[in-house]
């Protein structure tokens, strides 16, 4: 190992371990290192580790506290220092660490922070506490995240489900444009004639045409999604709320969106504009998913053309049997029901393991589902086909 690979790993070492008596490095830090040194040893450290202002300064030890300026400082630092990816962590463990969500309802803060999914499931706890003169620029931060998850999602979704809804859309006299001359061809191989004017060459004659009619401007497909917003799904909700947009924004499905706790709130009103529906929403408090589900089954008008989409942990403080009787009801009046632990990148949450199984032996294994494969699951139960439920993560 050359000299200068040697010191590089003893600083990073350095900076890994931070600096105690007992790390036994003997590196010192210097410059931008010590900068980054001390906004690490604000948040991880005990408390008695340099700020990255007071490290440049020269000035005496003390962590973030509970001090707006400090922590405005702090956040700029990290921004400078580490990338986007790393401050969305930190920025995570500082409100979680040091009790810093209050904080966040200082306007000055807000514009300071690094926005994303978990920043915007903390402001929707923080809704009802938040006062008039920081929910502007609140809106401004949750509008930020959903514009981007929009961008990020919308285009693959609509093209997935407008295939899906196609593909559903089978009839047996399909037009010209409509037919499958992959798989027509396939059904007819047996049924061909020679040609005379070519001998040895032969032509199928298609008895049997194959192909989809195309989704029309009609509702084709009715979603109703059912989001548990107790506090531990706040990610799920975020998520939802802009597949639910998304899907609203298609003429061929009618999209329903249903959130609860121990009450049941239709959105459905607000879908144009996924920031109204996340900032209608209430998270943390009891869960009743019995009162959810039978709200939703009152709203269902064509069982065989419908998909509920329950996102719940599975916690329920209502009713169980009743719960799991609605779901065995829906599923035998022909509703296509889709039950996922989550729906957010951070996989399988604490849940209920008894309740995943037994919806698991009605036939709808409980999942975690990340908004990637979303699509893909709601195509699936558009088609009435096996959903692509991920490998080691069915929960039965």
């Amino acid at each position: 190992m050359t000299e200068i690979a040697h010191d590089e790993r003893l600083r990073r070492w350095r900076l890994v371990l931070g600096g105690d008596s007992a790390d036994g490095t003997g590196c010192t830090l210097a410059g931008t290192d010590a900068a980054m040194d001390g906004a690490l040893s604000a948040l991880y450290g005990d408390g008695s580790g340099r700020t990255s202002a007071d490290s440049r300064s020269g000035g005496r030890t003390a962590g973030l506290g509970a001090s707006a300026p400090s922590v405005a400082r702090w956040l700029g630092d990290i921004r400078t220092y580490f990338p986007s990816s790393v401050v969305q962590v930190m920025q995570r463990d500082a409100i979680d660490r040091l009790g810093l969500s209050t904080l966040l309802l200082e306007p000055e803060m807000l514009e300071a922070v690094e926005a994303d999914v978990h920043l915007v499931g903390t402001l929707l706890s923080l809704n009802k506490a938040m006062p008039d003169t920081t929910k502007e620029t609140a809106r401004a931060v949750v509008r930020k995240v959903v514009e981007d998850l929009e961008k990020r999602l919308a285009s693959r979704t609509r093209s997935t489900l407008t295939g899906a809804l196609d593909r559903s859309a089978k009839i047996n006299r399909p037009r010209h444009r409509d037919i499958d001359w992959d798989r027509t061809i396939r059904a007819n191989l047996r049924n061909y004639l020679p040609l005379p004017e070519n001998e040895g060459a032969y032509t199928v004659v298609p008895e049997r045409l194959i192909g989809y009619g195309r989704a029309s401007q009609s509702v084709k497909k009715d979603v109703v999604l059912c989001i548990d917003q107790s506090g531990s799904m706040a990610a799920s909700v975020v998520y939802a709320s802009v597949f639910g947009a998304v899907l609203a924004s298609m003429r061929s499905i009618a999209t329903r969106l249903v959130v609860f706790d121990t009450a049941v709130v239709d959105l459905t009103d607000q879908l144009d504009d996924p920031v109204d529906v996340l900032f209608g929403t209430q998270l943390g408090g009891g869960t009743d998913i019995n009162r959810a589900l039978a709200y939703c089954q009152s709203q269902i008008t064509r069982p065989a053309d419908t998909v509920v989409v329950l996102i719940s942990d599975l916690y329920e403080g209502g009713i169980r049997d009743e719960m799991l009787k609605r779901v065995a009801a829906m599923k035998a009046s022909g509703v296509q029901f889709v039950a996922l632990l989550a729906l957010s990148d951070e996989g399988t949450p604490a849940y209920d393991r008894e309740h995943a199984a037994a919806l698991a032996a009605l036939g709808a294994p409980a999942f975690a589902c990340t908004p990637d494969l979303f699509p893909e699951v709601m195509a699936a139960a558009i088609e009435k086909r096996p959903l692509p439920i991920p490998d080691m993560v069915t929960h039965q």
